[in-house]
């Protein structure tokens, strides 16, 4: 059997027609279909369509929601004013400059239990700021203790006026008036000045560079140093010729009072005055160093003694102790002038006369 191309396109050239054509309807049908499926298909996510790659589902038509309306002004409220009026829509008046929103006031600080108790019946003592110095120094609730009130209206000025805390302030007022009036009055006098001789400083103990903050840099420290009173007298703290049972009396008080009591005996910075503070310890231990020297012994004075009232004035004196001195002169004088005797005379009643000898003297 022989095959050849022109055979077979004799043979097959209607078959090879409708056999085209059919494709070409088929592929039609097929595309048909497929665009179909896929306009239908965009109602519904795909199946495995994992990562969002097919089309995005419409989104159903939303229906409005029914905002209900304010009701109306009723006729006998009051009209609003015209100046009102914008800043209720939220927009400045043009007519009116705006101006720039005022900053709120800081909140008031609450008044510590200590800044109520210490009225002006007990002490002048004025509240300041709060204090934050470098290394800690500084401090809350502070007063500038001015002047103590004793019970009966007078005033005990404090010079210079001492920057305290307030617990610190009302304890030397308290024990100002509960303990040196009395004292004050068995002297016979009122108390009038406290002699402040150190209160707040930022500084280590004693002034050392490097040393532990000192309570005086916390503001709960006070130096003393004495009291005056009315008559012009002083309690000199540490003055030896002050009576040893006032210092005495001084120093129980205050060792009573406070939790840190330093004077002489403690160290060589406290010899001239009495350290106060109210430091808090552990177990509430107190330190009380202050010994009561007693006075230094009496030297003899380097003066002559004062004349006595009874010794002859000082020109009579000195012309009976010239008439002694003339008379005694003139007596040596005659007993030079007499002649002495020759040196080879022989004594009297001897028959021999002895060598010269020369005379010592």
């Amino acid at each position: 059997m022989s095959f050849s191309l022109p055979d077979f396109r004799r043979k097959w050239s209607c078959r090879g027609n409708m056999s085209a054509r059919a494709a070409m309807v088929t592929a039609a049908l097929g595309l048909t279909l497929v665009l179909a499926d896929r306009a239908e298909a965009r109602n519904y996510a795909a199946p495995l369509d994992i990562f969002g790659f097919g089309t995005p589902r419409p989104r159903r038509s939303v229906h409005s929601a029914k905002i209900p309306l304010p009701k109306p002004r009723p006729a006998e409220a009051p009209k609003a004013t015209d100046e009102a009026a914008p800043e209720a829509d939220g927009k400045p008046s043009p007519d009116k400059p705006t101006k720039p929103a005022e900053a709120a006031p800081p909140p008031e600080k609450q008044l510590s239990a200590c800044r109520i108790a210490l009225t002006e019946e007990i002490a002048v003592a004025p509240s300041i700021p709060d204090i934050h110095g470098p290394g800690a120094c500084g401090g809350e609730d502070l007063v500038r203790l001015e002047a103590i009130v004793l019970p009966d209206r007078r005033k005990v000025a404090v010079k210079p006026a001492a920057i305290l805390r307030c617990t610190m302030a009302s304890a030397i007022a308290d024990w100002v008036r509960a303990d040196m009036v009395p004292l004050a009055a068995s002297l016979g006098s009122t108390i009038t000045d406290l002699d402040n001789f150190d209160s707040f400083e930022c500084r280590g103990r004693n002034r050392i560079v490097g040393a532990m903050l000192s309570e005086h840099g916390k503001a709960n420290a006070l130096d003393v140093r004495s009291l005056k009173l009315a008559n012009g007298q002083s309690i000199g703290l540490t003055d030896r010729a002050l009576s040893r049972d006032v210092r005495e009396r001084v120093l129980h008080s205050v060792c009573s009072r406070f939790s840190t009591v330093l004077g002489p005996g403690s160290d060589w910075y406290h010899e001239d005055h009495i350290h106060l503070d109210l430091t808090q310890r552990r177990n509430d231990y107190r330190i009380c160093q202050w010994n009561v020297w007693d006075p230094l012994p009496q030297v003899a004075p380097q003066l002559p003694a004062e004349r006595p009232e009874e010794a002859p004035p000082r020109e009579v004196a000195a012309t009976k102790d010239g008439a002694k001195d003339g008379a005694k002169d003139e007596a040596d004088d005659q007993e030079s002038a007499k002649p002495a005797a020759p040196p080879d005379k022989p004594a009297a009643g001897s028959g021999k006369s002895k060598p010269a000898t020369k005379k010592r003297r």
